[in-house]
């Protein structure tokens, strides 16, 4: 990569609109200029707004009040067709909307005793192999994952232990879901902890802890053979594992990168390249990363047994846009570059990323 700035991609303001409700999640509608707006009314109920991006402007299209504050989104179980949204409220519950019908949910399920903090979907938008599921993850401590053809009951759950006290579970994603039998969850908690779940064989598969409340975990990409998860924490640090080989004692190999002093509330992989993704932290600001593999991604260790060779990070580029931590953040997974991100101040921002080819 060359040195000069001219080559370093930049991270354009292109649109910013001023919301008057707490806004905790933000997404792209696929296939289209549209976007979505997650959160909670002054008056505690929920709001889903819809936006189009047309010129250099947001426009409203439709706001859909709730009964509960909605905490998380995701499209990643629906059909490019269909493009149903999946939320999480603070009250626990599970819903699927129909946008141009959103009156009625057209699946809803009380999931958890407790808020849902996070939520990922696969198997739709003609992404990873497999029936369509999604996963929640809840305060109450339980990770479940939940296929829409199922009604009221959960395909798996994830839940402490017998004696195990309930950690608050803050993330998942899914992973590895390459071909119809295979795929993981991962899930961070509060205390620091990382797990992966095997759905194949319902079976714990790996846990770490970094020593931080996990805030976001993601894998580069959901439909191929686990390849790299990134997790960020609460005193802003993140860490890339390499996920293609896993050593019986020491897990997979990993490297890390303290991106700032506050909190990394969130990472997205560019949808257009997996080595390439974006943190949002605490303090307004965005970080642009690359990741850059060793020569050799896998060696023995003295005993023989195959152990993985952590890469290294480059930053590509910084910016920061607010006063207030920028807590969601989602790429287009149409338009390479295009990007939209809401933080604490009440504001949700498109951006556009340039030069993204050149890196």
């Amino acid at each position: 990569m060359s040195s000069s700035g001219l080559e370093r991609p930049q991270v354009v303001a292109h649109v910013q609109q001023a919301l008057n409700y707490t806004l905790f999640d933000c997404k792209w509608v696929p296939r289209s200029a549209r976007l979505l707006c997650l959160g909670s009314a002054a008056r505690g109920t929920g709001l889903i707004q819809l936006y189009e991006l047309s010129g250099g402007r947001l426009a409203l299209l439709r706001e859909i009040e709730k009964a509960k504050p909605i905490k998380c989104g995701t499209f990643g179980a629906t059909s490019l067709q269909q493009r149903y949204l999946a939320t999480g409220d603070f009250g626990g519950n599970l819903n699927i909307w129909n946008l141009e019908a959103p009156e009625i949910p057209v699946y809803s399920v009380k999931g958890h005793k407790e808020i849902i903090n996070s939520i990922d979907g696969v198997g739709g938008l003609g992404i990873g192999e497999g029936a369509p599921e999604i996963v929640t993850g809840s305060r109450d401590g339980d990770v479940k994952v939940w296929d829409p053809r199922q009604k009221d009951t959960p395909v798996a759950n994830m839940e402490p232990l017998q004696g195990e006290s309930k950690r608050d579970c803050w993330t998942v994603a899914f992973g590895n879901a390459y071909n119809q039998e295979e795929r993981v969850v991962c899930a961070g908690y509060d205390n620091g902890d990382i797990k992966l779940f095997d759905l194949k064989t319902m079976s714990l598969r790996w846990d770490t802890n970094i020593k931080n409340g996990v805030c976001s975990v993601e894998f580069d990409r959901k439909d191929v053979n686990m390849n790299k998860l990134v997790a960020t924490s609460l005193e802003g640090k993140f860490h890339v594992f390499d996920m293609r080989t896993q050593h019986p004692t020491k897990g997979f190999a990993s490297v890390s990168e303290k991106a700032q002093k506050s909190t990394i509330w969130q990472v997205r992989h560019l949808p257009q390249n997996r080595d390439i993704f974006m943190t949002s932290g605490g303090a307004g600001s965005l970080h642009l990363w690359k990741y850059e593999y060793p020569a050799q991604r896998s060696k023995k260790d003295s005993e023989g047994a195959e152990m993985g060779v952590a890469g290294s990070l480059s930053l590509l580029q910084n910016v920061t846009l607010s006063t207030q931590p920028i807590s969601c953040l989602d790429w287009s997974p149409d338009k390479k570059g295009l990007c939209v991100c809401g933080a604490f101040d009440q504001t949700v921002r498109v951006l556009i990323v340039t030069k993204l080819n050149k890196v």
